[in-house]
């Protein structure tokens, strides 16, 4: 049997756990409304991004979506555990890019850091000494990274597609310098964005639509019963 000092640590303990759970869930960033997907040759990836996090980065990389720039581009790196890393849109993709792609993914956007921790999901940009220097690379992390807190640029997180980022963490990989890069090419065969406000303003306009034509049915089995 326990005591009741034992019950008022066991009490006091679950207070605390509490406590440390509420702080982080008010910690988590907002996720806006807008999803991209990357539709790689080993499964979908979909992210989401923190446009109060992290505002300019957000609307670059979201703009290269939108001009398509991220399509037959790849990831060159992936360290298990880690992150898996996508290229410079200017140099990593397999297809010729257009003007207005070029001149986006060369641009350079001002470093967003924040409090915001490197977890298992977390998208954060690449870039090189100069904090200023991002450009179009950015990492997926595999696995928490610590060091890497308020030194590189949190701008989103993945929603959906763990599972492939599953399997690209059992593919063969080389080491090259500070890199883990795979043996074979992962290419982005194509990308896509929708909101999904529009997703749940469909849902809730068939719903409503499904009502009014059961509403409808039975005010006519209502006026054929009083008024045949």
């Amino acid at each position: 049997m326990r005591s009741r000092s034992g019950g008022s640590s066991i009490a006091a303990c679950l207070v605390l756990v509490l406590a440390a759970c509420a702080r982080a869930a008010s910690q988590e960033p907002h996720l806006g409304s807008a999803r991209v997907v990357f539709q790689t040759n080993y499964g979908d990836i979909e992210f989401g991004f923190f446009p109060s996090v992290a505002p300019r980065t957000v609307d670059h990389i979201f703009k290269l979506v939108r001009l398509g720039g991220y399509n037959t581009n790849h990831f060159f790196r992936v360290d298990k555990g880690f992150v898996a890393q996508v290229a410079d849109v200017a140099n990593g993709r397999s297809a010729p890019m257009n003007d207005e792609q070029r001149t986006e993914a060369e641009k350079t956007v001002v470093g967003e850091f924040s409090d915001v921790k490197h977890v298992r999901g977390i998208l954060s940009m690449g870039r090189y000494d100069d904090p200023d220097s991002a450009q179009s690379s950015f990492s997926i992390l595999l696995g928490d990274a610590p060091h890497l807190d308020g030194k590189y640029a949190i701008f989103g997180r993945v929603t959906k597609g763990d599972e492939t980022l599953k399997k690209l963490e059992q593919l063969p990989t080389r080491r090259e310098g500070m890199f883990v890069m795979p043996t074979e090419r992962i290419t982005i065969l194509s990308s896509y964005y929708y909101d999904t406000r529009a997703e749940s303003c469909e849902e809730e306009n068939s719903t409503l639509r499904r009502r009014l034509a059961a509403s409808a049915v039975e005010v006519e089995r209502q006026r054929m019963k009083c008024f045949p």
